[in-house]
């Protein structure tokens, strides 16, 4: 029988899903004080704070990290459980909420999905790393990584919609992006729309730009949408939604431990966060995590 924790340590974003944190983070806070755990509450009014915060609680013998928020503070988190052993609770409140889809952690129910992490059933699980940074889900770069910086700069429309207006803003200037894509057994040169690398499947509310990558395989999925028309990529976002849109003649995809992309002027986010500006290298470490999943 899966033994859950009895202590937990709490980090919240008050500012993740316009506030919707604040009193997600409030409703799992009591459940897990209505099942007998003792609860660190923590609050990070930036991703710098959040990290400083779930580090401290990391090296202070947390049983167990539980992040309140989007995947912005599940990224946050990360970096403080990174090859710890601390396994990580996720209460979903943000705006895409793809690593709780991932693995099927109940959204819009705080207390259910605090009840995830009583039970105690966690799942071992691959990180991405660039240089000391981790990620869970996905790196993106080019028109996908201009998407989500906008939409993470709108106010309106709340929920997924809002990667929607970005990406009808982000077409206005589509532009071929020359890339070089390093992986362990070839190395590729392509005018491309966007790169993305997947530990997971989806980002940008439920976009399953990697529909194939597994969390606990230890490579890493890349998409790469080849250079179209905006026509042609306007027909073709919907379709990742679904994942179908790897069967399109313009996108190709690939499987490596290891990928250095490079390409001037591009920006990558990860987790739906900034990053860096490539060149960078992104590694899959095997069972760098553990995470608080469902029993059934």
């Amino acid at each position: 029988m899966t033994q859950g924790p009895t202590a937990v340590a709490v980090l919240t974003n008050p500012l993740s899903g316009q506030g919707a944190a604040k009193a997600a983070g409030a409703r799992a806070i009591t459940r897990f004080r209505e099942r007998g755990l003792a609860v660190t509450e923590l609050q990070g009014n930036s991703a710098a704070a959040s990290v400083a915060l779930a580090r401290q609680a990391v090296a202070d013998g947390a049983q167990a990290l539980v992040c309140v928020g989007g995947d912005g503070l599940i990224s946050a988190g990360i970096q403080a459980v990174a090859q710890s052993g601390v396994p990580i609770g996720v209460i979903p409140a943000g705006t895409g909420n793809d690593t709780a889809r991932e693995f099927s952690i109940p959204t819009g129910d705080p207390e259910a999905a605090a009840d995830v992490v009583v039970a105690g059933k966690t799942k071992t699980i691959d990180l991405a790393r660039v240089g000391d940074a981790w990620f869970l889900t996905v790196l993106a770069s080019g028109f996908d990584s201009k998407v989500t910086d906008r939409a993470n700069s709108l106010t309106w429309p709340k929920g997924p919609m809002r990667y929607n207006v970005a990406i009808l803003a982000e077409l206005a200037g589509l532009r071929a992006i020359p890339y070089r894509i390093e992986l362990d057994d070839e190395t590729i040169e392509v005018d491309a729309t966007l790169v993305s690398v997947g530990n997971t499947r989806s980002y940008g509310g439920g976009m399953r730009i990697c529909p194939d990558a597994v969390v606990d395989d230890g490579l890493l999925d890349v998409t790469v949408v080849r250079h179209a028309s905006r026509l042609r990529l306007a027909m073709l976002m919907p379709t990742i939604y679904k994942g179908t849109h790897v069967k399109l003649d313009t996108v190709d995809t690939y499987r490596s431990k290891r990928v250095r992309l490079t390409a001037d002027g591009i920006k990558a986010d990860a987790d739906g966060e900034p990053l860096a500006p490539l060149p960078l290298t992104i590694e899959a470490v095997a069972a760098a995590a553990t995470i608080f999943v469902p029993s059934t």
